[in-house]
Parts: C-alpha cells; sequence; structure tokens
C-alpha cells in the first residue's frame, strides 16, 4: 500500500552515510534471497567508494524518500540521458510504496526533460517490481560487481 507520507528531496553529500548504511543493510537482507552471501558480500563492497558516492549525488538527479520523521527509506538517481543508475529502499520498508513512489518521481522528472525512454541495469531482486511497472527486459546480462560478475537485467520502458 503506498504511503502518501513520504516526502523527496535531492540528495546532499552529508547524506553518504546514511545511504551507504542503507544500501549495504538492504543488500544483506532483501537482495540475499536471489544471490549467493559472497556475491552480497561484492556487491556491497562498492557501497564504500565515497567519491563514487560523491559523483552520483553531485552529477545525477538523486533523490532521497523521506519518512514522516524526516529519516531516508530509500534513493533512486537519474543521469540526464535516461538511465536509471539505482533504486533501494531500506530493508524496512520493503512492499509499502516506497519504490513506487521514487520511480513515479524518477519518471515526472523524465517526461518534464523530454526523454523517452528510461532504461535500467536491474536486479534478480527488483525485476518484478519493475515489470508490475511496464518495464521490458530487453536481455540478461552478467554485470560486474567489484570483483564477481551478478546476473542482472537492462530493462527499459518507453514514456
Amino acid at each position: 500500500m503506498e504511503n502518501r507520507n513520504y516526502k523527496f528531496r535531492k540528495a546532499t553529500l552529508t547524506d553518504i552515510p546514511e545511504l551507504k548504511e542503507m544500501y549495504k543493510a538492504t543488500l544483506r537482507t532483501i537482495n540475499k534471497a536471489d544471490y549467493t552471501l559472497e556475491e552480497i558480500e561484492d556487491w556491497a563492497s562498492c557501497g564504500d567508494n565515497m567519491q563514487h558516492w560523491t559523483d552520483l549525488i553531485t552529477n545525477l538527479y538523486f533523490i532521497v524518500a523521506l519518512n514522516e520523521e524526516n529519516l531516508i527509506i530509500g534513493f533512486t538517481s537519474m543521469q540526464k540521458g535516461g538511465y536509471l543508475q539505482s533504486m533501494f529502499v531500506h530493508k524496512d520498508y520493503q512492499r509499502r510504496g516506497v519504490a513506487s513512489f521514487l520511480l513515479s518521481i524518477a519518471e515526472e522528472y523524465a517526461i518534464k526533460h523530454q526523454i523517452q525512454i528510461i532504461s535500467s541495469e536491474v536486479c534478480i531482486t527488483a525485476k518484478p517490481f519493475f515489470e508490475r511497472k511496464d518495464y521490458k527486459v530487453v536481455y540478461e546480462q552478467k554485470r560486474k560487481a567489484n570483483i564477481l560478475f551478478l546476473t542482472n537485467y537492462w530493462m527499459r520502458k518507453k514514456l
């Protein structure tokens, strides 16, 4: 059920520690159903790159979702060309409309900027969500996390 009390704002560099912790906790809790422990730990280690976080927040449309207490419960980011770089929802806020809320804002941003196609590399865990939102699998691929290559899907949606 979607919660209309969610808010959003642009991410700031001071959010990085909280984003990093949420990213790792979500992977270790939610994504462990679809990936091995070794894959999860390799993927989670990508969150240690502070320069990468800085670049994402500085160069992309990067927003955070906030709950009623203004705590970050999710984030998404999009490149100017329509590539949905990331979407993560806090492990304790799964299936509560946060991803739908974030995706709707990202799609509104795309429409406002005359982006006609959104594409993204989607993990096994998130694939059913994106399919429900009319994203189509273009192909399955192996994508390098830090050391290992993990299965994900190149997906896209025409707006």
